[in-house]
């Protein structure tokens, strides 16, 4: 085989690649947005309900969390570039600063879960279901959807990790960073998801 085959086999797989991820992602916002009509639908049917369950929320927990969400967003993405720039070292930083923002965002929502839970609001509890039927729709969806995203920032952690390594073999390098790039890609359709979540349940008015 010769360089120029070995080449465009190359070529061919990064953009069956980076195909494969744009219809990954395009799918997971097919979910979430159906999650979102579900939300719109919902607190259209029940303003009021949704305004008082919304009151139950820590704003500070969703701040911090957002403010966490967006720099690791930057951290994703200037490791991308650190790597194509063969800046390896720095680019292994970036990718560990984003992990460890990641894991940030869990400990956070671990806590924040943990206060609801403690103070007996969660589904299922006969605290939530004496509320009306408004607030039950809005606390269910806030923990299917909240907890949905939850699950992809620990995909992205793993996803996040795997590329990593990868990356300290060698095995994504300069020339060949699209894995990279496919994680940083995921990783911002997380961090998008979030900038719609956190208004919809912490800030209604």
């Amino acid at each position: 085989m010769s360089s120029g085959d070995h080449t465009a086999h190359v070529h061919r797989d990064d953009y069956g690649s980076r195909m494969g991820m744009w219809l990954f992602l395009f799918t997971e916002l097919i979910l979430f947005g159906g999650l979102f009509l579900i939300y719109a639908v919902y607190r259209f049917m029940y303003p009021t309900e949704f305004h008082v369950a919304a009151m139950e929320l820590d704003t500070v927990f969703g701040a911090v969390n957002t403010i966490i969400l967006l720099t690791s967003s930057l951290t994703i993405a200037m490791s991308i570039t650190a790597l194509q720039r063969n800046r390896k070292t720095l680019s292994l930083v970036l990718q560990f600063a984003t992990i460890l923002l990641a894991i940030s965002f869990m400990v956070n929502k671990y806590f924040e879960w943990g206060a609801k839970f403690g103070y007996g609001l969660y589904p299922g509890s006969e605290m939530l279901l004496d509320k009306p039927s408004g607030e039950i729709l809005f606390f269910g969806l806030y923990y299917t959807m909240t907890g949905l995203h939850g699950l992809h920032v620990l995909i992205g952690i793993v996803f996040i990790g795997i590329i990593m390594y990868q990356v300290w073999i060698g095995r994504v390098h300069s020339t060949n960073y699209v894995r990279l790039e496919s994680a940083g890609l995921y990783w911002h359709l997380v961090d998008i998801i979030w900038i719609f979540l956190f208004p919809l349940f912490y800030l209604i008015i």
